[in-house]
């Protein structure tokens, strides 16, 4: 990929999957071997991401997205964004609903695939300081 394609193509998935909340849209983004690995966590194949997606979306009431701001390098193989997402607790943190707002913030680097697919995403996010938050820390 050259130019801004790259950019493009996160910036798609950001709106299609998760601004749209379509697990499935993931499909036309990630290469069938997609791999995720997200606070440590390998998350390995395409159904896999999709199914994790959908469970993460779940437990997330009035969910909202956006990209703060996407680059790529030179080449278009490498691309990070900055991300924040928002909402009521509906069993993400902690494991129990209490329907409390929160704001995340993530960066993601994703590995682009010569031939536009997405193969790798790497997240971090600040979970820690969201968990503190909801339980009065």
């Amino acid at each position: 990929m050259t130019g801004n394609k790259a950019v493009e193509l996160v910036e798609s998935f950001w709106r299609e999957v998760w601004q749209a909340k379509d697990p499935q849209a993931a499909a036309r983004f990630v290469a069938e071997d997609f791999v995720i690995t997200s606070g440590g966590v390998e998350i390995v194949g395409r159904e896999a991401f999709i199914e994790w997606i959908g469970v993460f979306l779940s437990k997330i009431d009035d969910f909202e997205f956006g990209s703060i701001e996407t680059f790529q390098n030179a080449e278009g193989t490498r691309v990070a964004s900055r991300w924040k997402l928002a909402g009521k607790n509906n069993g993400f943190i902690g494991g129990r609903s209490c329907n409390s707002p929160f704001e995340m913030l993530g960066t993601a680097v994703w590995e682009v695939r010569p031939d536009g697919l997405l193969a790798h995403n790497w997240v971090e996010r600040n979970s820690l300081e969201v968990h503190r938050d909801m339980i009065g820390l």
